[in-house]
Formats: structure tokens, sequence, C-alpha cells
């Protein structure tokens, strides 16, 4: 690897993050209208506010542009260096002010998560990190959890899947689940080894997941797609089945655990 090949990549994330940290100033998590796009999920100014900044501090020519908050433009499919952006993951614990939400930045070659910035706000968090840099958090250089078991590991959870009923055959296992918001800000703990796994077994858009999946893989942790595959992203459809996420040493024992709950899906279009 070159050493750094990335670092202006890295440099335009933290600008990124940090022009999305002035937009943040202008709006109160819990206080903030709402509206509802198809499917309940809720979008509010300040999504679209932060999509703008970031398009502005990314976008380069000839790059590709994949944002849950823009028009697709399947232009994208022709790049094969693209941006993969959720604004504001996490948008239903910002509208409740629960500090779990967060900007995810996410860069993608040839189909490959190679970096990814993920800023909580909230928490004043910053997650960056590129394949041959390894990862930092809040400019620290950290790395993904060491666990070799996963007896007594903490395991994050989505708050809206276990509100569900979607963990229940897990209530009994030797870990603890801790249920939060944000699959984004979940993959981020878990790349900095302040969580040791977090999975969903539910389907997840490529914006939630490659700018986390990016950080884990770049902290040297584990991720697959459910079909226990690598994450490819920029594909035509943005929908993943779901994703596992952990440190290492756990890879073995989380495709154990998740086995029966896997469903061998249709190939990846």
């Amino acid at each position: 690897m070159h050493s750094n090949s990335y670092a202006q990549i890295l440099q335009r994330i933290q600008a990124a993050l940090e022009a999305s940290r002035a937009v943040f100033a202008h709006f109160t998590p819990g206080s903030i209208d709402t509206e509802y796009k198809a499917g309940h999920d809720p979008v509010t100014e300040a999504d679209r506010a932060l999509d703008a900044v970031l398009r502005k501090e990314l976008l380069r020519e000839g790059e590709g542009w994949l944002s849950e908050e823009s028009v697709d433009d399947p232009i994208r499919l022709k790049r094969s260096r693209i941006w993969v952006v959720d604004p504001l993951d996490g948008t239903r614990e910002f509208v409740q002010g629960i500090p779990e939400f967060c900007v995810s930045v996410g860069f993608v070659e040839n189909g490959k998560p190679v970096a990814g910035g993920i800023y909580n706000p909230a928490t004043d968090e910053t997650f960056l990190g590129s394949i041959d840099s390894g990862v930092t958090y809040n400019g620290k250089p950290s790395q993904p959890s060491q666990r070799t078991s996963l007896e007594g590991a903490l395991v994050l959870a989505s708050r809206s899947e276990v509100k569900r009923g979607e963990w229940k055959p897990f209530e009994k296992a030797a870990f603890t689940i801790r249920p939060m918001g944000s699959v984004a800000y979940k993959l981020a703990l878990v790349s900095v080894g302040l969580a040791d796994v977090t999975f969903t077994l539910t389907p997840k858009n490529e914006w939630d997941v490659v700018a986390g999946a990016a950080l884990v893989q770049s902290a040297g942790g584990f991720v697959s797609t459910l079909e226990k595959t690598d994450l490819i992203a920029n594909r035509h459809d943005p929908l993943l089945l779901g994703l596992l996420a952990s440190g290492p040493f756990l890879k073995n024992q989380l495709l154990a655990l998740l086995e029966p709950h896997i469903r061998m899906a249709e190939p990846a279009r």
C-alpha cells in the first residue's frame, strides 16, 4: 500500500465534518420541525442543509455521489470514485433529542469502501480513517475490540429493531445488548473498540453503512454482508439485506451465532 494515498480524501472528509458542525449550530435537537417521507422516515431542514454542505465540501469533477437526501444520479454507476453519504443518520433520534445521530461520509473506490468519517455533534465525537492510515477517534489512533469471545461482549442493537422484537432470539445470549440509534454511529463505535459487535438482519441502504464499514475495515475489524461476502458499494440498487461488524477475533463466533438467522438471499444485483 502507498502510505496515505487517501490523505487528501481524509482532509476533505475532515473539512466536510467541520462544515457540518456549523450547520448543527442552527438547529436544536428535540425541537425541530419534522416532515415524513414515504415509509414514515422523518426528514428535517437539517438533513437538507447538511446534504448541501457535504456536497460542496466533498464532490469533485469525475466523482460520483450517492446520498440519502439527493435524487439518485445514475451517472455514479460509471464512476470509479464515489461519495456515499448520509447527511444525518439517526434523524429519528435527532428529532427526539437522543444523542445518537451523526453525519456519515463514506468514500468508495471501485466498489470498495476505502475511507470514512463519522461525526456525532451531540457527543462531539469524530471517527476518521482509511484503509491505509488506520482509524482515529477524536484525533487519537484507535483499534477495534481485541476480545476473543462473545461471552460478556457489548453488542449494539438497533433501537427500532429491539422495539419490533427482532432481537428476541438473542435475549438469552451471554452478551450484553445495548439498543442505540444510527447504524453509522454504532459501526463507528465498533471501529474504535467502544463496542465489540453490531449487526442488523434488516435491510439497510448503502448510505447507512458504507462510512461505518470503511472505518471498521480500516481499523482492522471484521465486516460482512448477510450473504457472507465483502460489502460492495455503488451498486445499481443500494439496498443491502443487512450487515455484521465486530473486532477481528469475533468473526467466526459471530457467523456461527447468526447462521440460523442469515437468509441466504438472492445474489447481489
